[in-house]
């Protein structure tokens, strides 16, 4: 038995193409990785994970995507549809409280979503 397409579960991005169309949209740096979110014509929001090799070995790259998974699942109400969302895990994602690490995403998404300001804008 297959379950059908369930709301509010997000997509997963699978081809190079989608993850290098993220790199060029809106971008959110946190201690733990680097949030990157584009629009798109899909519906519902997708999200990938990467993490270089530059980070550690295949075990601690595949902890901290398993960290940033998790924390995807626990935010997943705050993504927009219509939007790919790519998270650049660092080194630093192994060892933050989970709880930052969800703290962190949620502030990242709010940021790609915030309103832009005017540059000619002064600030107060």
């Amino acid at each position: 038995m297959t379950a059908g397409p369930q709301t509010g579960t997000l997509r997963r991005l699978r081809k190079r193409a989608q993850f290098l169309s993220a790199a060029r949209g809106l971008r959110a740096g946190r201690t733990g990785f680097t949030l990157q979110s584009v629009e798109v014509a899909e519906p519902g929001a997708g999200i990938g994970l990467t993490v270089t090799k530059k980070t550690g070995n295949s075990p601690q790259r595949n902890r901290i995507k398993r960290r940033l998974r998790a924390a995807a699942r626990a935010c997943g109400g705050d993504f927009k549809p219509q939007h790919d969302y790519v998270l650049v895990g660092r080194r630093e994602a192994l060892t933050l409280p989970f709880s930052k690490v969800v703290a962190d995403l949620a502030s990242a998404i709010a940021k790609v979503h915030a309103p832009k300001r005017d540059s000619g804008t002064p600030r107060p």
